[in-house]
């Protein structure tokens, strides 16, 4: 009798790893580090992290952060919702010269992240 247990442990051992590899997939799949968009203003957008979104739509969402935060000068803060997502600097350093910030915006399990630098 023990000989007929051994292909079906084997099977399920299997079975389990091809499910562990599916998932570690599925996670990895869900983040992105995309391309920015053109600045449409004085500087660049250095980076563009999306999870759970395409890089469509977050290029579509850093731009539409812009125009929000630039309504209030060159240096303004945008304070509302931007497409749905709530933004938030969570690091924004300042010279003469330049702004460089980080952007942190999420819509549920959405996650968009970008940094810029604007010439002042």
């Amino acid at each position: 009798m023990p000989a007929p247990i051994r292909p079906h442990l084997a099977l399920v051992a299997a079975l389990a790893a091809m499910a562990l590899a599916a998932l570690a997939g599925a996670s990895a799949a869900r983040a992105a580090s995309c391309t920015p968009p053109k600045y449409p203003g004085s500087g660049y957008f250095t980076s563009l992290t999306v999870t759970n979104v395409s890089c469509a739509t977050g290029r579509k969402l850093v731009k539409a952060y812009y125009g929000c935060r630039i309504k209030k000068g060159r240096a303004g803060r945008c304070t509302r919702k931007v497409l749905g997502y709530s933004c938030k600097e969570t690091k924004r350093t300042m010279i003469p010269t330049e702004l460089n910030a980080r952007v942190r915006c999420k819509r549920g399990a959405r996650r968009v992240v970008h940094t810029y630098q604007q010439n002042l």
